[in-house]
Parts: structure tokens; C-alpha cells; sequence
């Protein structure tokens, strides 16, 4: 059980601490920086404190609540965990970033420089081609489940246990039904076929590239696009063999819930992911570049379009759904974009629905 409600806080803080060294050197923290003021000491030394707080206050956090699960055996720890943690982060984060800020605006990093944007325009004529064999172990596993489920359906227990307490005991039973039964198998295929549409789509997603070199910048871009799809689409299939672990214990009555064979997938899958984040960086900014041309251009400095510490970008005269995030990996919507609101309701409408499936 230690292990079971302590995963999500360890991972938490592992991620944020691993996160400045995932962004691209000149965003420390979600700031827009110039690239000649990407080692500036104001931005080590905040990224050094950043990371000992993270590490010291979280991971103490961490064994705290192991230690009050193991004393009081009581789920509860875990999310005060969780609490404690953001609670740690946050604070952190939003101290660094306005530090850096404000040493930024006082020095005027940006004073004199000829601000740009470079686009690569080939991303809509000539995209990535997508790994379509890299789907077929998350689709043939979605098609065992469905298979398993159809097979054991008329054998299965009439009542089927749908949740299982922190302690692994069923807390929620039902009457079997096709709905009850195969509720599961439901989600499974809405996650499948929903993450493989966005990682389809990434492919095609605006680029952040340096106008000082843009077209090694481009060939960084492509080449994170073409691995985080791969490394995307391997945890889709960790994610359904996890659930196939869990709905086969559904299935079969289990008295207890073994969280094990349901975790260690998705932490496999969470790895590969979180390992490729690491060697390639945001947009693949860790990868080697060539400096084909070097020209005096910077990117331009639009953190006035970032709003709630740098996590939501919000510009009603770019006409871009998708953007790459600010601090992290992956992408993010405009906010300020009509078909991005319909994006983000479509998105939030099921996180909500999938729960209601298992219900």
C-alpha cells in the first residue's frame, strides 16, 4: 500500500526537479531569455536553489508519508502527500521565475536586439511521417482485452467488484452486465484512439526555432517530433497492458486487488517517455545542432502572452491552437483561440466521462 499511494508524489517531485533541464536553455523557468543570457548567474543560481529546495523538502515529504501510512495504515497520507508537495513546488518555481524576471527587465536583456520569429513552413507540406507501426503493440493489446472479455463474459461471477479501496479490497460491487463488464475495455479504447490522435496531430504543431539558426533549430524539432511519438505511443501500450492487467482481476473476482502488475507498466511506459524528454529536451533542444548559420536574430520576448506563472498562453492574434509549453514538454493551447476553447472542452468532457464509464 506504501508503494501504491507514494508513487504519484515521488514521481512528482522526480519530474519537477528534472524539469529545468527539460526546457530550452533560453526559457529558464518559462522566461524568455537571450540566448547570450542563457548561462547568466542569476539563472544557475535560481535553478541550483530551486532544485535543492525541490529535492530536499519534497523528498523529505515523500518519506514522511511513508512513514505515516506504515504508522496509521491510513490512504489519506498519500494525497496530503500530494498537497504537501505542490506545495513545495510551486512556491519555488514562482520565486525563480520572478527573480529572473526581474533582473531580466532591470539589465534589459533585450535592449538593442533585432527580435524575430522563424517558422518552418514545411511542417504542413512536407510533415514527419508517423510510426504507424509503432501503434500496433497498444492496438493488439486492446484487441486481447476485448477478445479476453468476450471469451470470459459467460463464465465471470454475477457480481463484478469495480473499485478496490487503498488496501486492495473491493469497496464497490455491481450486478454483471455488458456495460459493468465492459466498461473498462470502453476506456481503454477511448485513451487509445484519443492519444494516438494527439500524438498523429503533434506532427504537425508549430515549432519554436531559433531565428539565430533556424534550420538546424528545424531539424532539432523534427527529430524530437519523431521520438516522442514513438516514445508516446510505447506508453500506450504500457498503459493497456496495465489495464488489461486490471480488468482480467475485475474479471476474475479477485478478492483482493494486486497493484503491481497494474503499476510497473505504466512506470515502464513513464520512464521511456521521461528518458527521451531528457536526451532530446523540449523540441529536442538537447540534441546536437550544426551551425549551419548564425545570424544576430533573436527569439522574440513574449512573456506577456504567458499568463499564470508561464502555464497558459494566451494570444488572441496568433492563430495557432497548439504551442510548445514554456517550462516542461510536450505542447499546450492558446487560450485566447475560439477553436482552442471547443479543443479544451473536448479534452476536459472526457476526463469526465471515462470516470462515469466505471461507474
Amino acid at each position: 500500500m506504501i508503494t501504491y499511494l507514494l508513487t504519484g508524489p515521488l514521481l512528482l517531485v522526480v519530474l519537477a526537479w528534472l524539469m529545468p533541464s527539460l526546457s530550452k536553455p533560453t526559457l529558464p523557468f518559462g522566461v524568455r531569455v537571450p540566448a547570450r543570457h542563457a548561462g547568466d548567474p542569476v539563472i544557475v543560481e535560481q535553478r541550483r536553489a530551486y532544485r535543492w529546495w525541490v529535492g530536499g523538502a519534497g523528498g523529505s515529504l515523500v518519506v514522511a508519508g511513508g512513514v505515516l501510512t506504515l504508522l496509521f495504515n491510513n490512504p489519506l497520507a498519500g494525497v496530503l502527500v500530494v498537497i504537501a508537495v505542490f506545495a513545495v513546488i510551486v512556491p519555488s518555481f514562482a520565486h525563480a521565475r520572478s527573480t529572473i524576471r526581474a533582473v531580466k527587465q532591470h539589465e534589459h536583456w533585450y535592449s538593442g536586439l533585432r527580435q524575430t520569429v522563424a517558422v518552418d513552413t514545411s511542417l504542413r507540406t512536407r510533415p514527419e511521417p508517423f510510426p504507424w507501426l509503432w501503434a500496433l503493440p497498444a492496438i493488439a493489446l486492446l484487441v486481447t482485452t476485448v477478445v479476453v472479455g468476450v471469451v470470459r463474459y459467460p463464465t465471470m461471477p454475477e457480481t463484478l467488484a469495480l473499485h478496490y479501496n487503498a488496501l486492495g479490497q473491493p469497496d464497490r460491487v455491481v450486478a454483471k452486465s455488458i456495460t459493468s463488464a465492459f466498461g473498462l475495455v470502453i476506456v481503454q479504447a477511448i485513451l487509445t484512439a484519443g492519444i494516438l490522435l494527439l500524438a498523429f496531430l503533434s506532427s504537425r504543431f508549430r515549432a519554436d526555432l531559433d531565428p539565430a539558426n533556424p534550420a538546424a533549430s528545424a531539424r532539432q524539432h523534427r527529430g524530437f517530433v519523431r521520438g516522442m511519438a514513438k516514445a508516446t505511443l510505447i506508453l500506450v501500450a504500457c498503459l493497456n497492458l496495465s489495464l488489461l492487467f486490471t480488468a482480467w482481476q475485475i474479471w476474475s473476482a479477485a478478492h483482493s486487488f494486486s497493484a503491481a502488475p497494474v503499476l510497473v507498466p505504466v512506470l515502464v511506459g513513464l520512464v521511456v517517455v521521461l528518458g527521451f524528454a531528457i536526451r532530446t529536451g523540449q523540441q529536442g533542444s538537447r540534441l546536437p545542432v550544426t551551425e549551419d548559420e548564425h545570424t544576430d536574430a533573436v527569439e522574440r520576448d513574449d512573456d506577456r502572452y504567458w499568463r499564470g506563472l508561464g502555464q497558459f498562453y494566451v494570444n488572441s492574434d496568433d492563430p495557432a491552437i497548439f504551442v510548445p509549453k514554456r517550462f516542461g514538454v510536450g505542447w499546450t493551447i492558446n487560450m485566447a483561440n475560439p477553436r482552442s476553447i471547443v479543443v479544451f472542452v473536448a479534452i476536459v468532457a472526457t476526463a469526465v466521462a471515462v470516470p462515469l464509464l466505471l461507474r
